[in-house]
């Protein structure tokens, strides 16, 4: 399940209309309404408050709203970009202030669809996934420099706890786990000891979108 990194907001001009879309991560339509009202009396001043939003594991719930745009101009194209990109649990609201110049169906679309993606690229996205919890613990000495390899590596770092020794939560995925043991070893000559926990659902960010 793919979600908004962190909320945000992103303007784009097209022929002296500005279109700012602005994005949140909502889980009830009654939130997304709200975010939606929210922006309109933020930017009361702007024409058009188009929005788009989509919610649930699966992304069942979806809806749009053109706001007085031409009908399928603004919200379908908003709603498809975020279909596009499997995101869910978010909503989309962009408000145009008109610049005088009439941009036509097809530069709408374009607009108003590429306000939505250049935000999501604005803020980034992440992705929920389930992975098994692994704790490794080393002395000291070995502690820094393990530490600095392993923010370099592939391996997402949920904790570090400083006592006697130093142990390193770590969620990794479940079929990485004997990959990591392997590198562990390799990294600490054999150093550390390693414990394996339960399963967790953790964001990672998503990369080369």
């Amino acid at each position: 399940m793919r979600t908004i990194g962190q909320p945000g907001e992103y303007q784009l001009e097209v022929k002296k209309s500005r279109f700012l879309c602005a994005l949140a991560r909502v889980t009830t339509e009654e939130q997304a309404r709200e975010f939606v009202r929210h922006r309109r009396r933020l930017h009361h001043e702007a024409r058009h408050h188009c929005s788009a939003y989509v919610l649930g594991d699966d992304g069942q719930t979806q809806k749009s709203s053109d706001d007085g745009e031409p009908a399928g101009t603004a919200g379908v194209p908003m709603l498809e970009v975020l279909r596009r990109n499997d995101i869910t649990n978010t909503v989309a609201v962009v408000s145009r202030h008109f610049g005088g110049v009439l941009l036509g169906a097809g530069g709408l679309i374009r607009a108003y669809g590429g306000a939505v993606s250049e935000a999501l690229e604005h803020v980034g996205l992440v992705e929920r996934r389930e992975m098994r919890v692994v704790s490794t613990t080393v002395d000291h000495g070995v502690a820094g420099k393990l530490e600095n390899d392993l923010r370099r590596s592939d391996y997402l770092v949920a904790d570090v706890h400083y006592g006697a020794r130093v142990r390193f939560d770590l969620h990794i995925p479940e079929t990485d786990v004997a990959g990591f043991e392997t590198w562990l070893a390799e990294a600490t000559g054999g150093a550390a000891t390693i414990g394996l926990g339960g399963s967790v659902h953790t964001e990672v960010p998503v990369t080369g979108t």
